[in-house]
């Protein structure tokens, strides 16, 4: 049975959901796959860089009694820790990917398995960091990016060989879906945002959610490892919600064809893309008319299959946190 050292790269709502789903899933680790672990660093803007040779306590960790000495950046804390896994959940950089594509070539480069929550290093160097893994014989995984814990690029990875996307459409934001159907029910933008900070779906500034940047970087992190398609965000339209106003989005719902912040990618005759990040009116009979609330789904269109859909619903914290337990899972199973 082999016992691993794991760290986490920020220790937010993500990462203190996955702590506490590694302890209700110790017995089941241990008994199903003959797993056993313990946390040998922690990293985050308020705890700086915590590191220790032995195991740190995860109940004091938790609840903010512990402490483990601090560090001086990664290079120390990496060498201290001697991590078998590392676990990236720091906040998303839009625009450079950084300082969260640092973090995981220096993981990679210490001999852990790297596991990401983070959209914004796929987009900006999923190449470079697949390859370095490769080279280290580590995984580089990321399944919880786009759709929580429902399996998209496992899914390709695994169980559908020689397939060819044609494109795809989504719905990836569940801020966005509560904000409408709010104003759908005759309130304001401001209270659409409340509720869905309360339902702890959207951030304190909620702006890469409605103006569309979660979205469009799910969808270059889609087109960069399934359609092997290198999309900027620069490269996709993009038109957020602030636009939209209730008596325009009552009158949609009225009519059975109500908003939606769509993602839609097409592949085109010469292999290029063309992609949009934008309100739709989207009918009942659209794969993606029955997503409501905080649900999220994604439709692709396949060259064998007329269509796959895959819907998380009402995913929360610990979905999020499942797809990356389900990578660390698969990673150390390569040992």
């Amino acid at each position: 049975m082999k016992r691993y050292r794991i760290c986490f790269l920020g220790f937010g709502n993500v990462g203190r959901a996955l702590a506490r789903l590694f302890v209700s899933k110790s017995t089941e680790l241990r008994e199903k796959y003959d797993i056993e672990w313990e946390i040998a660093g922690v990293a985050t803007r308020r705890m700086g860089w915590r590191a220790s040779e032995k195991a740190i306590d995860v109940t004091q960790l938790l609840n903010g009694s512990d402490e483990t000495a601090t560090v001086h950046g990664i290079d120390e804390w990496l060498a201290l820790a001697k991590p078998d896994v590392v676990f990236e959940t720091t906040s998303l950089n839009p625009e450079t990917g950084q300082p969260a594509i640092e973090y995981l070539r220096k993981s990679l480069q210490a001999g852990a398995h790297t596991i990401t929550a983070n959209k914004a290093p796929l987009v900006y160097a999923y190449d470079e960091l697949n390859k370095l893994a490769i080279a280290q014989g580590r995984r580089f995984m990321f399944e919880a990016t786009v759709l929580d814990s429902a399996p998209v690029f496992s899914l390709f990875r695994e169980t559908l060989p020689a397939v060819r996307v044609r494109g795809f459409s989504g719905a990836f934001n569940s801020t966005t879906n509560v904000i409408i159907e709010t104003m759908e029910a005759g309130r304001g933008f401001d209270e659409g945002v409340k509720t869905a900070q309360e339902l702890g779906v959207a951030e304190t500034d909620p702006s890469h959610d409605v103006d569309g940047w979660d979205s469009i970087m799910k969808v270059c992190a889609l087109a960069r490892v399934i359609l092997q398609v290198p999309l900027l965000p620069s490269n996709v339209r993009r038109e957020g919600i602030r636009g939209l106003d209730s008596a325009t989005l009552q009158a949609a719902r009225a009519e059975g064809r109500p908003y939606k912040l769509v993602s839609r990618v097409v592949v085109n005759a010469d292999g290029s893309v063309t992609a949009s990040v934008r309100p739709e009116q989207v009918a009942a009979s659209d794969p993606l008319g029955g997503v409501r609330g905080t649900s999220l789904a994604i439709h692709f269109e396949l060259d064998v299959m007329p269509g796959l859909t895959i819907t998380s619903h009402r995913p929360n914290l610990q979905s999020t946190a499942y797809g990356l337990l389900a990578d660390f899972i698969n990673a150390v199973n390569t040992d």
